[in-house]
């Protein structure tokens, strides 16, 4: 009677830890930057184990930094197709898929990493870009704060300075105002610059002071000029089926790790990065030079103004009826949103 007991206690232990084991569930997550960066450790990091602790260990985040699982410009795909189930990715990297969120890269909307995040978060929350992630399931979105344009070996001043050089570009928009200045426009991503710019493949960048730290690029450049050029924009998505087949329970851990709540602190990491790579680029004895108003300045007002006209009409003759719509809403939410 004793054996019978004990084997019964010994199969129910085990069938206990089988649906210990099972009911455990490991997601995938994405991104581009580097295992160290602050943007894993204070952001992505942060964010698993908040989701790990309030599902009790029954979720847990796998991370593949620094594109180990899907390259950059597929990251988007990557969680639709289920190559990954969460991907941090890049809007300007997957060109003319996210037309209307890349409205708020253009000149002039966002001063800082938290407005911008707040304004890409609200307009997908209140519905006015959200049709162009149906194919996933979002969690939170965020920006950097201003990209502004560094060179290596030449000072900018005036758009003509920029004649007969190679430059990143950050976006489509972007590329086509280096155009209009005489540049040459080169896309590529991120973790790609630095080795760019030290074989002189490319000239200079346009760049937020937190990815001029992030990916080391201060080291190679010598001068910096501060004209709010464009500024990135991230999604943090999740695949769909990963998502769905989630108990009622753990969708809702995802729901409150989910919406503005993270873009905000997202957005906080950023600006702390920005504010460390500025200073870093001064530490160097770079030189900074800084176009105040450049939205009505002489030399970059008119520039920066045709440049998003131009963008505009672009995406509205490809069918985006609402696209000036969603820009007066962006220009709108500056004031709500702050600095």
């Amino acid at each position: 009677m004793t054996k019978v007991i004990s084997s019964c206690l010994v199969a129910a232990s085990l069938s206990l830890s089988s649906v210990s084991v099972l009911a455990e569930t490991t997601l995938r997550f994405a991104h581009i930057w580097p295992a160290t960066s602050d943007v894993q450790v204070k952001l992505f990091d942060e964010w698993a184990k908040a989701v790990t602790e309030e599902s009790n260990g029954e979720l847990r985040i796998e991370m593949y930094p620094s594109q180990t699982l899907v390259k950059a410009n597929r990251a988007y795909d990557g969680a639709v197709k289920g190559l990954t189930d969460i991907s941090a990715l890049v809007q300007g990297y997957s060109a003319g898929r996210f037309p209307l969120s890349e409205i708020v890269q253009l000149p002039g909307i966002s001063s800082s990493a938290p407005q911008g995040a707040c304004i890409l978060q609200t307009l997908y929350d209140e519905g006015d870009i959200s049709q162009e992630y149906d194919d996933s399931h979002v969690l939170y979105m965020f920006t950097t704060g201003p990209a502004y344009l560094h060179t290596r070996d030449k000072e900018i001043q005036i758009p003509s300075d920029f004649e007969g050089l190679k430059i990143r570009r950050p976006n489509a928009v972007g590329g086509e105002m280096l155009v209009q200045m005489g540049a040459s426009p080169v896309g590529m991503s991120a973790p790609d610059i630095y080795q760019s710019l030290e074989r002189r493949v490319v000239d200079g960048l346009s760049f937020p002071f937190e990815a001029m730290k992030v990916f080391r690029v201060n080291e190679l450049v010598n001068y910096h000029l501060q004209i709010p050029y464009a500024s990135g924009l991230f999604a943090v998505t999740m695949n769909k089926r990963s998502y769905n087949r989630l108990s009622p329970e753990m969708k809702q851990v995802i729901d409150n790790n989910s919406g503005m709540k993270w873009s905000m602190r997202a957005a906080n990491v950023f600006a702390q990065l920005d504010k460390e790579g500025l200073q870093e680029a001064k530490d160097q004895g770079d030189v900074i030079h800084v176009v105040n108003d450049p939205m009505n300045d002489p030399d970059w007002g008119g520039l920066l103004k045709k440049g998003t006209n131009a963008y505009l009409d672009r995406i509205e003759s490809e069918g985006r009826v609402t696209a000036r719509d969603v820009y007066q809403k962006a220009i709108s939410l500056t004031s709500k949103c702050g600095v």
